[in-house]
């Protein structure tokens, strides 16, 4: 919460702020939030949003006349702040959990399909023996995973990589066939890139404790039962504690434009942002007026880019006090080249692009759902890393699509390009038709989808991947150094929304107190 200082007189605070222009570069979550608690104090806000439409991984598409999600599609419940949120846009009427159904995971050597075994972290399993698990690892691996059991606990120091862990404790069965699916499907990521202590808090303090990792995981679980609203999500199956909403995410950011245009916020969208530069303590935006063509084709809403140039008439330049920069990080780190050296000296990673193909079904097959809400793959035995049942998992998309069927596969990990990336729209539907049929076990002819839709994401690297606090730390610490200056966004805050909008609201007020009190 923002502290007045004893001196400040409402009246005088309310002039002062009113005499501030911020200027948020970006239109997502993160940069609507920042618009918000900037203009809740009177400032003058102008959001600018490259693509036609705004919410930045969060998109709608339309299908047939079925109208769904095709970026992100739930958000975690941790911390109840998205969920605040939601209430407080008058939301909480489309809150709806996920159908019971489960995942499978595919690909599994000599086994090909089984269901995800429950009671685990990550994948992680608290009793190797139970039937599901064993199912998966075969005997030869289940005994592997005893060992656990008698050898004695890391008692100096602890094991930074999940992957390593695993495999030393359980061997390479549990990490390649349980907890790399989970890894990869959520994190775009292998396990051995994975820093435990983030993914799984506990973790390795409980396996020193009780002795064995299947007996820490068994021992987090309990904990989080004897909690009313249990831990910050390390403890939940994965998938387990999200909520949507009905008619899609793409709610929540009308609801939030809709909210700041009330306070108003100035919303420009397909206002590319070429330059940011700063002169003593002035800013300077040039955003692109582009030449109008009719031939060309909608908006890449990944096109914010400083180097993505297409034909501009002139550039508007718009003067500021302040600027947010919510984009994603190759696009933050070219913007800020010219006013935050530090910023571009620091390390940097290729963020994983991930494609994510939607299929509208004519499939009877699906009705009985046959692979639960959900498939994981084992890394390397499919080109596909998961697949989403819509219609089996939220009961709002199975009415909406009637007697038909939506699936969404992905496609994309971190230093594995998508399979899809080079092929044309006709080939990507195709391919993703043949994994979903490959993933659900049923057969899945051309002529069974109605209508596809093919969308591109940059993934910022999640907070869990070894090394990301630190050089989350180092760019902000930059960032920061400059007056007048915030960035938000996934690539700072930590991969979804439950990280996204705290920070967008701590980044926007460290920013507007410094504005008007220091």
């Amino acid at each position: 919460m923002t502290s007045e200082p004893a001196s400040a007189e409402p009246a005088d605070l309310a002039a002062r702020a009113a005499e501030k222009h911020v200027v948020v570069v970006g239109g997502g979550i993160g940069g609507l939030i920042a618009a918000r608690e900037c203009a809740k104090v009177g400032m003058r806000v102008t959001v600018l949003e490259a693509a036609d439409e705004l919410g930045g991984a969060i998109r709608r598409v339309e299908l047939d006349g079925v109208v769904i999600d095709a970026g992100a599609e739930s958000y975690a419940t941790r911390g109840g702040v998205v969920r605040a949120l939601v209430d407080e846009l008058g939301l909480t009427d489309r809150v709806v959990a996920p159908r019971p159904g489960g995942a499978w995971v595919a690909g599994v050597p000599g086994v090909g399909a089984a269901p995800l075994p429950v009671g685990g972290i990550l994948g992680i399993p608290a009793n190797p023996f139970q039937e599901d698990v064993r199912r998966i690892l075969g005997w030869s691996g289940v005994w592997r995973a005893y060992l656990d059991r008698v050898r004695p606990p890391l008692t100096i120091g602890h094991q930074l990589s999940l992957g390593r862990l695993v495999a030393s404790r359980m061997g390479d069965k549990v990490r390649d066939r349980l907890v790399a699916p989970v890894t990869t499907g959520v994190y775009s990521a292998s396990p051995d890139d994975v820093d435990t202590d983030v993914a799984a808090p506990g973790l390795n303090a409980a396996l020193t404790r009780v002795g064995s990792l299947s007996g820490a995981v068994q021992a987090l679980r309990q904990d989080a039962a004897s909690r009313t609203a249990g831990p910050a999500g390390a403890a939940k199956a994965p998938g387990a504690a999200v909520e949507g909403l009905a008619g899609g995410m793409i709610g929540l950011v009308d609801a939030l434009a809709a909210d700041v245009r009330g306070l108003g916020v100035e919303v420009r969208t397909g206002a590319r942002v070429r330059t940011v530069r700063r002169a003593d303590d002035t800013w300077t935006v040039d955003v692109e007026l582009p030449v109008p063509d009719t031939a060309a084709g909608p908006a890449d809403p990944s096109a914010h880019s400083a180097d993505a140039v297409d034909a501009v008439d002139e550039l508007e330049e718009l003067v500021a006090d302040a600027v947010v920069v919510a984009t994603s990080e190759s696009v933050a780190r070219a913007l800020l080249a010219g006013v935050v050296p530090a910023l571009v000296s620091a390390d940097a990673v290729v963020s994983p692009e991930i494609e994510i193909v939607t299929l509208l079904l004519d499939a009877p097959e699906l009705d009985a759902a046959p692979r639960g809400t959900g498939v994981l793959t084992v890394p390397g035995s499919h080109t596909a890393k998961a697949l989403t049942h819509s219609t089996a998992k939220w009961a709002w998309v199975r009415e909406a699509a009637g007697a038909r069927h939506i699936v969404r596969v992905s496609f994309g990990s971190q230093g594995e390009p998508a399979a899809t990336a080079d092929l044309d729209d006709d080939a990507a539907t195709d391919l993703a038709r043949s994994e979903a049929a490959t993933m659900l076990g049923v057969p899945l002819r051309p002529e069974s989808v109605v209508a596809s839709h093919r969308g591109r994401f940059v993934q910022s690297q999640p907070a869990s991947i070894i090394g990301s606090g630190e050089r989350r730390a180092a760019a902000r610490a930059a960032v920061q150094a400059v007056p007048g200056l915030a960035a938000v966004g996934a690539w700072l805050a930590g991969t979804g929304l439950a990280q996204v909008v705290p920070d967008a609201r701590e980044e926007a007020d460290r920013l507007r107190r410094a504005l008007l009190w220091e």
